[in-house]
């Protein structure tokens, strides 16, 4: 049985490729650098758990020892805290080339449609200095290249088109000379597999795409239609410059730790197009790649992606809600704050311990609020919110009963927002 390593095994391409190289009879491994993740994509596959990037040669001629194809599908969009183009798309691959440059293997890269080493970004950038790594010191290669990738697992871009599709009310417009092809996920992995049977000759590039080519606005509206979301009465147009400071304000959050699909990179990208040429891939004797609409109709939308699409548009807002209220909260203590342990002392608590509750409380409300921020901590920080609001909750019913009577409800409140707090907690989740 023909031996594959698949890098990156599971992620959105990477966990396709993976069943469709099992299905086709291969004794697949894949590799990635999150042992939970792991776990969690149900993969018929063996792990093993590194980070490419810190990869030795010595350790990658151990992994590649008894191989017969390795599959890289792994990938960074941009920098950020958890991430480093270079490292991941240049450095990793240089390792596994000088590794793999005696042994009888073929590597398969994926790459993008449209990397040079000129392009507007790094990520085109990176790409295209890894391909030209592997074209370098391998002989035995394909890199095949797709266009925006459409899969019923939703990822990135993709679950940020169905995310804007399924705005209620408004369908909001932007980047209007975007244009994007789009290829399926089964294409792709199709593809991946007559390369591994090396049914496709060494030293081929090939981009993956459809034929079609549709702008941004009218990608988004077909997305509308196929998740059954009501048409919109507003169509309001989103100013370049808005969608350039919003870039800004999610690159920084990049730098805790979020890969949101709104970085810089990402927009360029959809700024330039994301456009491919279909025909050399027929030229091998590939089949056409199915259309966007060809695509979509292989994978009807449930209530399960209607409800993804309004919860990934939620959750940003959500978590901002919690870390504006944790810190305000936090704060207003300290502009009077004789007043505020005063509360508590009125109602025959000693002032250490008022004191102590007060101050303590509010710097934990600070460090929480500030904490969901930071993508590692998030879940974490919301569940903190949770215990914290329990606590105040049994000492207010403890030291101050009478505040659940106060017409303006201050403790009625802490439960909504416990509820918030608690949904966070159960949606975040990496990929």
């Amino acid at each position: 049985m023909a031996r594959a390593l698949v890098l990156g095994a599971y992620g959105l391409i990477g966990s396709a490729c993976a069943r469709a190289l099992v299905d086709a009879g291969f004794d697949v491994t894949g590799l990635g650098r999150s042992s939970q993740a792991a776990q969690r994509s149900n993969l018929p596959v063996d792990w093993v758990i590194r980070d490419i990037a810190q990869l030795t040669i010595a350790e990658w001629q151990d992994l590649l020892d008894g191989c017969d194809v390795v599959v890289n599908a792994a990938g960074a969009l941009q920098d950020g805290a958890r991430d480093r183009l270079e490292a991941i798309h240049v450095t990793a691959l240089k390792a596994l080339a000088r590794a793999a440059e005696t042994m009888p293997l073929r590597v398969v890269q994926i790459s993008a449609a449209g990397v040079e080493e000129d392009a507007s970004t790094e990520f085109f950038r990176s790409k295209a200095r890894g391909d030209a790594v592997i074209v370098r010191g391998l002989s035995d290669r394909v890199i095949l290249r797709p266009t925006l990738v459409l899969a019923p697992e939703a990822y990135g871009g993709t679950a940020l088109l169905r995310a804007a599709a399924a705005i209620p009310l408004a369908q909001p417009k932007a980047l209007p000379d975007a244009m994007i092809q789009t290829v399926s996920i089964e294409d792709v992995a199709s593809a991946v597999v007559r390369a591994a049977r090396k049914e496709i000759a060494p030293a081929t590039i090939l981009d993956l795409t459809e034929e079609g080519t549709q702008s941004l606005a009218t990608l988004t509206e077909t997305m509308r239609d196929w998740l059954g979301v009501s048409p919109p009465i507003f169509r309001p147009t989103l100013p370049d410059w808005a969608l350039r400071a919003m870039s800004s304000c999610v690159d920084l959050l990049g730098q805790l730790g979020w890969r949101s699909p709104l970085r810089r990179s990402a927009v360029q990208v959809l700024r330039d197009g994301v456009r491919g040429d279909s025909s050399n891939w027929v030229a091998t004797g590939g089949s056409a790649c199915m259309s966007l609409q060809e695509t979509l109709s292989r994978m009807p939308a449930t209530r399960q992606d209607r409800v993804f699409a309004r919860v990934y548009l939620a959750l940003p807002l959500a978590i901002a809600t919690l870390s504006f209220f944790w810190v305000i909260s936090g704060l207003i203590p300290f502009f009077d704050l004789s007043g505020t342990i005063s509360i508590l002392t009125n109602r025959g608590a000693p002032y250490w311990l008022s004191a102590l509750a007060v101050i303590g409380g509010a710097v934990l409300d600070v460090a929480l609020g500030m904490a969901i921020l930071w993508r590692r901590w998030a879940a974490r920080a919301a569940m903190g919110m949770i215990a914290l609001s329990a606590a105040y909750v049994l000492g207010s019913l403890i030291t101050a009963p009478d505040l659940w009577l106060d017409p303006l409800g201050p403790m009625v409140k802490v439960l909504p927002g416990m509820m918030l707090a608690g949904f966070v907690a159960l949606v975040l989740e990496d990929r």
